[in-house]
Order: C-alpha cells, then structure tokens, then sequence
C-alpha cells in the first residue's frame, strides 16, 4: 500500500471549528484532570477500580445529568461543522468495534445504571488527518479519520476505543472540572475552546490572550492527562480489550506505532501524543499484560484493510490527494490480498468522488474478483465492496443500477442500507410515473419511520424521510423531520421555524393530520422550552 502521506503542519491546515471544538473539549475529556486521583483503599479486584458513585466530590459537584449535559451542547457545536463526518460505512464498522468494548464495560461493572441511563455512549468521526481520537463528557467519542488510517488491524483501533471508554466509564472528566463547579457549562466550555483553538493556531499572543483570565489559566494547566489517569484508563481498558474478544496484543502494537510514527515524523499530526503523552513504562505495562490474557483466535484483516482504506480517502477531499488514492490501482507492489482489496477499493472510491466512472467500474471489477479468489468467504468485506458499488452507481444517476446492486441487502435494518435504500428509491422516483414513484418510496419512508423511532438523534435520517415525504405529498410530515434534522444537528432555530412553519401551512387550510398536527404542537413547546434554558445559561455564563 501506498504509505498515508504526511500531515500538513497545523499552522498550514485551514482553520476547521470542529476540530477546534472537539480539541478543545479535549481539555475536560482527554486531556486532563490537573488534580491526582482520589486515593482510595486497595481494592482486592483491580479491574473493578471505578470512581465511587457516593462521598466523592467528581460526582456531587459533577453529576452524571451535569456531565451529559455538557457533552450535548459541545455536540450541537461539533455536528454543525463540515469536519464532522457521517459516513453510514465507517460508522458501521467502528459501531463494530465499540459495541462489544461498551458490553464489556457493563459485565466488568464499570458502567453503572445511572451513566448507562444518562450517557449517550456514541462513537462519531471527524474528517483530519491528523492522528487523534478524544473523549468528551457524557459518553461521546471522537475518532479523527488520521487515526483510522495508520491503524493495521481492527485490534489496534479497537485498543484507542478501549482507553477512550475508560476514561469517560472512571469519570475522569468529571474529576478535570468539578473545581469549576462556580461556572455556567456554557461558560467552562467556552474557556476550553477557546484556550484549545488558540494552542492548536500555535500563536503565543493568541494563547496568552485565550489564558488571561484565572478560570481560564486554570483550565491551560489541565491539558495533559495525569500520569494516575492515563494508567488507570490502560489497565482497564486493556480488560475491555481482552474481555471483548479482541487480541490484547492490539494495545501494546499500538502504543509501539504511536511512538514510532512520533519519532519519525513530529510535524504537529500527533495530537493524541500531546493529550496522551505516552512513556517506556506505559509501553512497558501494556507489553507485560499479555502475559496474562488468554489467547485469541486470529481476524481477517481485510474488512479493516477495507475501512482503513476509505478513511485515507475520505480524510482528505482535495483533488489532488483523491489522484494519489485513485492511482492505486496501478500499484504492483502490494502483495497480501488484504492490502490489494484495500487499493482496490480506494481507488474505487477516489475515482467515484472524481466522477471517473469507467476507472470506478475497473477498480470495483477489481476488488470483487480479488474477493470471489479469496479461498474463503469473506461476506462483510462483499457486501462493503458491494455498497460501495451502490453509492457510486446513485452519485453517477443509475438508479436502475444501483436498486438492483442493493438489493441482496436491502431490509436487513442496518443503517448504510436504509439510508442507501432511501436515496435510491428518490433517484428512481424522479424518472418514474407517480404511482410506480409512490409504490417504491412508501415502503422507504416506513423503514426510515422505524429507524428514527429508534435512533432519534440521526439527521440524515430525519432529512432524507423529509425528502421522501414532500415526495408523496405529506408537507406536514416533511416539514416535522427537517426540524427533527436540524435539531439533530444542533440548529434549535432552524427546528423552531420547520415547526412553525407547519403550523402555518395547517391555519392557512394545508393538508393537515390531527395526530401529527399534534406531535408537531408538542415537539414545538419542547424545542422552545430547550431554547429559552439555553439563553438564560447563556446570559449567566455572561
């Protein structure tokens, strides 16, 4: 494979408010509580070691309600910003890896009822190539696409989602902030993006402005975790690993290629180095842990050589960077048929996004013969090549195409499908007759009703059943989900004026649903009520 190509130093990348936002929060989640852990008395089972719900100052100054609370506003911040990624394929597979980590968390005790009730625990990607993944308060994960791409086995990243989910089950942000209990969320999470974006644009006039006030200065010396931290948040993440079914080997391998990867290459595109500073002892203990774990049956690497893959291409969007992954498929120097299906399928991807429909058709020809000479069934890397087929066949206009692409997978309620299915029936509505267009998009908008029911928080759920249903003439129905969309994202006015928006289409004689009618009434008192404690947070944060 053709090596990840260096990151740009960070005084040379464009300025990017997600990442700002999700680094700055780093100061709370990742990076780090400036006081030592409580001390407490010896415990006769270590990777039972979790903060004491009662008599511990972190959970009586920094609830649980507080904490999620936190994390929500720094989200609605995050999900509006272009570096904020939702690729349905990448966070199927990393949904892949958490899922085991956190029903591990839940066996080993580590997740009380109250965090498992209150937190959202949800892993979420960030387009940067720089080498990076952070916690935030109340359970959300940020894994940069930079990360995704240096790692060489689901073991390796899965160990990064470990020591993340450790940190938030031991409520390590909480111990970092319960000092600064005296001020609004609004108002500690502005003082960390702040100190945060100035560090990262590595102007010291900048840095000293952000860290002129105390509370602030406070905040500037609590950006590394402490040394109690990051073991603890080793120790029982490697349990996590191990207990999962993951190799435990996949931690130390990773600790090895960070340390490496920093020494060869400190050009700023290590920032998880810099929240997580990593020493020989650390090293050290993860290497002498594998000792103690109990063997692990070997993985195929190819679905991750897939997902790494489309990470390296999708971190990167320029047009030069998208020629260098589509030339892949020239490269005669990959060997294992892990590292040819992964060229295979960048450069399928690359050539899809450059609109290079017959160089995509090759690449995808490619991949699917290299899979079918395998010798072995590989049916997840199939159909990740084969959804792959599908979004190139819709961005190219082939509806016709891609329906029957999809259709071995269509219904089996999993996220990339339903989204997929959604826009390939529209694609195929707007060259059909009406009543064959409304025949193919009901069946659509019930599955993507079903999906929402269940998974509130996804926009592009909510504004693709919007789309489907201005489609079939329900404007009512329509206009609820573009604000459930955009409140999803974090946009309470846009939310507020969809639902008034559909009040006024009812009082001026629309088509109108008494139920629905109803759901908009309540869901707009809600969203109002939100907006009105956001502003008064606000003004006391002031």
């Amino acid at each position: 494979m053709t090596p990840t190509p260096p990151a740009r130093p960070a005084a040379l990348q464009r300025p990017r408010p997600a990442a700002r936002a999700c680094a700055a929060v780093c100061a709370l989640a990742l990076l780090a509580p400036a006081a030592p852990l409580r001390a407490q008395a010896p415990n006769p089972n270590p990777s039972q070691n979790q903060l004491p719900a009662l008599g511990d100052s972190a959970a009586e100054d920094f609830s649980v309600g507080t904490e999620r609370k936190l994390g929500d506003q720094i989200m609605r911040e995050i999900r509006r910003d272009p570096d904020y990624l939702d690729d349905p394929l990448l966070l199927e597979y990393l949904q892949s890896l958490w899922q085991p980590l956190l029903a591990q968390a839940r066996v080993q005790g580590h997740i009380g009822p109250d965090t498992d009730e209150r937190f959202a625990w949800e892993p979420f990607l960030v387009r940067d190539r720089s080498v990076n993944a952070f916690a935030l308060p109340g359970g959300y994960i940020g894994v940069h696409l930079g990360l995704m791409a240096i790692t060489a086995t689901r073991d390796e990243l899965a160990s990064v989602l470990a020591h993340e989910l450790s940190h938030v089950t031991q409520r390590h942000i909480a111990r970092g902030i319960a000092n600064s209990r005296k001020q609004s969320l609004i108002g500690i999470a502005a003082l960390i993006i702040g100190v945060l974006a100035a560090s990262r644009a590595r102007s010291a006039d900048a840095a000293n402005a952000a860290i002129a006030g105390s509370q602030a200065a406070t905040i500037q010396g609590q950006l590394n975790f402490s040394r109690d931290a990051e073991r603890e948040a080793d120790r029982i993440g490697f349990a996590m690993l191990a207990g999962a079914g993951f190799a435990p080997g996949g931690m130390a391998a990773m600790f090895e290629k960070l340390d490496q990867a920093s020494r060869l290459n400190d050009s700023g595109g290590f920032p998880y180095l810099r929240s997580h500073p990593l020493t020989t002892e650390r090293i050290g203990e993860a290497r002498s842990r594998l000792g103690t774990a109990a063997p692990v049956a070997p993985v195929s690497v190819i679905e991750h050589s897939l997902a790494q893959a489309r990470a390296r291409v999708l971190m990167d969007p320029r047009v030069d960077a998208l020629r260098r992954w589509q030339a892949l498929d020239t490269d005669r120097n990959a060997s294992a048929l892990a590292d040819k299906l992964a060229a295979a399928t960048g450069s399928a991807l690359a050539s899809t996004l450059l609109r290079d429909w017959a160089r995509a058709d090759a690449a995808i020809a490619n991949a699917q013969a290299l899979l079918r000479s395998a010798g072995r069934a590989e049916p997840r890397a199939e159909r990740f090549v084969q959804l792959l087929a599908v979004q190139s066949m819709l961005l190219r206009g082939d509806a016709a195409r891609a329906t029957e692409l999809l259709q071995p997978h269509a219904g089996d309620g999993s996220r990339p499908a339903v989204l997929l299915g959604g826009r390939v029936a529209l694609a195929a509505a707007a060259s059909s007759s009406a009543s064959a267009a409304t025949a193919a998009l009901k069946p659509r908008a019930e599955e993507l009703q079903t999906w929402v029911a269940v998974h509130p928080q996804d926009p592009e759920a909510w504004a693709l059943l919007a789309q489907i249903w201005s489609r079939l003439n329900q404007p009512l129905r329509a206009l609820r989900a573009e604000a459930e969309s955009r409140l999803a994202v974090g946009d309470i006015v846009g939310a507020i004026d969809r639902l008034r928006a559909a009040q006024r289409s009812v009082r001026s004689g629309g088509p109108s649903d008494f139920i629905e009618t109803s759901v908009v009434d309540a869901r707009l008192r809600d969203i109002e009520g939100l907006r009105r404690q956001l502003m008064a947070e606000e003004r006391n944060a002031q």
